[in-house]
């Protein structure tokens, strides 16, 4: 008869790791124990055998197959803590490897922790909080969401952290989470019905129909990244249809809208530019800034020459300790012919003054020197230039780089990191995060001012502000310590 083992609700994850461990000593084959979640009862183990049944499994777990099982262990699934538990002595008897997606057991549980993954993503990204009458001194908020697993406890401390300021319940089928005074607590859930609509939704609902691009709609994706089954829940939900409806019509009248062309007398100095000819090879290479500057504008090195108006060269002085290095000029930066002086320079100028960096002492230049956008009527997009494009131009990069000889580099965003370091780099959540070239330079990676400017989210744009502020900040002190060590 198998040992039956009830997992309380609430701390169900670290119950099963418990309980787990108990049976694994005790050496429970997995058809030896049934699981089930309920109610606790004063003995888990009421009718059974206490003695050892076989002798027990150390159970040795990389921590990556932890963490794994751990959150499997919250999808909705009925068999899932039997699933984990033979998951846990094959691992521990070295019979499986966690990442071995060839086996069928191991396949399915992380499976089953991506879609735990997904769901948590899902209720950080859509819950919507409505205002409560307040208790006391702190404002009060509700948000009813469905999971579609018992995630309530896993998702709560990113509310936690974010709403700290605030006291706030979050009730879903599962259980509530509730913040109050700074601290959480988990109940079981009595009241299911969502929170009346409150006065901020109408701010919303507005905020949230003037950051919508029509032309950048892509129904099916949307759709996929938010399900139907949340909209219900969703403020902003009873717009959605009607922006889909009107897209087209929106799309039409920006393309109509009144465009920033170049002016005749740029497009003549930039024809005059490629009309000279690249150094040829074999050719001496420029010595100075100012003889790469004059080569580097005739370069057909990659097609980004052929629309752009001209190449934007970086700028500052000659012996400067901090280089920052950007994706590629926008469209002010394309007319104008200097990096940086479009809105997202204005957000970088400002990280820096908040940092204490002195604009005037740093080299500032792009990883790409042509502007790369498609047209839309009269006005001209933005787009990511690619791999080839970014190899392209890294030979005007390195130029700059060799000419300067900075004591660190600040690489904003993806392109920028990619084009110093030759490979891909994830920009992620982590700031101050630096790598070292080949030759020994310090490369810290930072988020592009442009990202800041297109997070819809006025927190999550303020905390990219505040990242790209304190990474300049921490650029700062880098330098100043290299040049007293020096």
């Amino acid at each position: 008869m198998a040992d039956r083992i009830v997992l309380p609700r609430i701390g169900t994850v670290a119950a099963w790791r418990t309980e787990a461990r108990r049976a694994a000593a005790r050496g429970m084959r997995p058809d030896d124990v049934t699981w089930s979640v309920g109610e606790a009862v004063p003995d888990l183990f009421a009718g059974a055998v206490t003695r050892p049944l076989r002798p027990g499994v150390p159970l040795r777990l990389t921590r990556e197959a932890l963490e794994g099982l751990e959150t499997a262990m919250l999808h909705g699934d009925p068999a899932r803590f039997a699933l984990g538990y033979a998951a846990v002595l094959r691992l521990s008897r070295h019979e499986a490897v966690w990442d071995d997606r060839t086996d069928p057991a191991m396949r399915r549980l992380a499976e089953m922790a991506k879609a735990v993954r997904r769901d948590i993503h899902k209720m950080h990204a859509f819950v919507r909080f409505r205002e409560l009458p307040a208790e006391g001194a702190r404002r009060r908020f509700g948000a009813w969401f469905e999971p579609a697993h018992p995630i309530t406890e896993a998702a709560a401390p990113f509310f936690a952290r974010r709403f700290g300021d605030m006291d706030w319940v979050i009730a879903t089928p599962h259980l509530t989470a509730r913040f109050a005074d700074g601290v959480l607590s988990f109940a079981e859930t009595v009241d299911a019905a969502p929170p009346a609509a409150d006065a901020t939704e109408g701010l919303w609902q507005t905020y949230y129909a003037n950051i919508f691009n029509p032309a950048r709609l892509k129904v099916q994706a949307m759709r996929s990244e938010m399900p139907r089954k949340y909209w219900r829940n969703l403020p902003e939900a009873d717009l959605i249809p009607g922006m889909i409806r009107n897209a087209p019509a929106r799309v039409l009248a920006m393309q109509a809208a009144e465009g920033t062309p170049p002016a005749p007398s740029i497009l003549r100095r930039a024809a005059a530019a490629r009309a000279r000819v690249v150094p040829a090879a074999g050719a001496a290479l420029p010595q100075t800034l100012e003889e790469a500057r004059n080569a580097a504008s005739a370069c057909t090195r990659c097609p980004l020459h052929g629309p752009a108006t001209q190449t934007v060269w970086g700028e500052g002085p000659r012996d400067a300790a901090l280089m920052i290095v950007g994706e590629q000029p926008g469209d002010r930066e394309d007319l104008a012919g200097r990096a940086f002086v479009g809105p997202a320079g204005a957000v970088l100028e400002a990280a820096m003054q908040a940092a204490g960096v002195d604009r005037a002492r740093v080299y500032l230049t792009n990883a790409v020197k042509h502007f790369k956008f498609a047209p839309r009527g009269r006005r001209r997009i933005h787009q990511r230039p690619d791999a080839g494009e970014v190899t392209a131009c890294r030979w005007w990069l390195e130029m700059e780089r060799g000419m300067i000889r900075p004591d660190l580099i600040v690489a904003l965003g993806a392109t920028a990191a990619l084009a110093l370091t030759g490979r891909a780099q994830a920009i992620g959540a982590e700031p101050g995060r630096v790598v070292a070239l080949d030759d020994g330079t310090p490369v810290l990676i930072s988020v592009h001012p442009a990202h800041i400017l297109r997070v819809p989210d006025p927190q999550a744009a303020e905390a990219a502000r505040a990242r790209l502020a304190a990474d300049l900040a921490l650029a700062r002190r880098i330098v100043e310590d290299r040049r007293q060590a020096a």
